[in-house]
């Protein structure tokens, strides 16, 4: 069975326990960040370990649970937790979740993370819309034989397309919309995907910075070009978790992270619940 076959099955398989798979909307939610599925209604829950192919999360703060549900009223899938290519998965089994929310028909997806903060400007507990990201990781999760019929919206699918916008500017901005009413600012940021699991040295800090970013991570980017290659639109949102090495005094920990991540979420889910309806205006006024 082809890998486009197993991402099809499994979607199918998706839609075959409810009708609630068939979503415009998609979340994923990183370490820590999980509040967000209690603000979620007539709730559909499905492990990971039980959805064909699905890789299995093996990181704390990840639960492995794929989510149908509504979040203020508007259908939604919703991942919790990732799988990373630093637990040994290949590049097209860390991107298969997504390629699945592609095949479920989704038109736009949220992608959340928990990132280090590379500038002084950042503070802990701060949520970022991203508005580029640079590839840091040394492998592009489509390499390889292209296949076409991944495009699942128009302009999908194709071998070469651009990336000047991975993350939607229209759905940045009904972002920063939401935030402003949940009482809030949304600045944006430039992430730096990193493979992992150590976190980065000082002098890679200062690197990334100069190159341009501003908050440093271990996932997202594989997730942002496979949904732009199914021609999805994409909003990025990191949440500061720590001061990156070099500008904080402590060791940094996983640990520590998920700590702030749980506090942190409750601003993340109640942003999320803003922006639901809007995005859901925007998805249903495209063709």
């Amino acid at each position: 069975m082809t890998y486009y076959e197993q991402v099809v099955e499994a979607a199918a398989f998706l839609k075959a326990i409810s009708s609630s798979f068939h979503a415009r909307i998609g979340i994923v939610l990183g370490s820590g960040l999980g509040a967000t599925v209690d603000a979620v209604t007539d709730q559909v829950m499905v492990p990971y370990t039980e959805t064909p192919y699905f890789p299995r999360s093996t990181v704390a703060g990840h639960k492995g649970r794929i989510i149908a549900g509504r979040l203020n009223g508007v259908p939604v899938v919703m991942m919790q937790g990732r799988v990373h290519f630093y637990e040994g998965y290949t590049p097209q089994q860390v991107t298969f979740p997504m390629r699945v929310l592609g095949a479920l028909g989704l038109r736009a997806v949220v992608l959340t993370n928990a990132a280090g903060a590379i500038t002084e400007d950042c503070r802990v507990g701060q949520l970022v819309a991203l508005a580029d990201h640079i590839n840091q990781m040394g492998w592009n999760p489509l390499t390889g034989a292209n296949e076409p019929r991944f495009g699942f919206r128009p302009g999908g699918g194709r071998r070469f397309f651009d990336m000047t916008e991975a993350y939607s500017k229209d759905l940045r901005a009904l972002a920063k919309e939401a935030a402003v009413e949940e009482g809030f600012p949304l600045e944006e940021g430039v992430y730096v995907a990193t493979t992992g699991p150590n976190f980065e040295t000082p002098a890679e800090i200062r690197a990334f910075r100069a190159l341009g970013a501003t908050l440093v991570g271990m996932s997202t980017v594989p997730e942002t070009i496979v949904a732009r290659h199914m021609g999805l639109e994409v909003l990025g949102i990191s949440c500061v978790t720590n001061m990156a090495a070099g500008l904080n005094p402590t060791p940094l920990s996983h640990e520590d992270v998920d700590a702030v991540g749980q506090v942190v979420e409750v601003r993340l889910a109640a942003l999320l619940k803003r922006l639901a309806p809007k995005l859901a205006a925007r998805t249903d006024a495209q063709p």
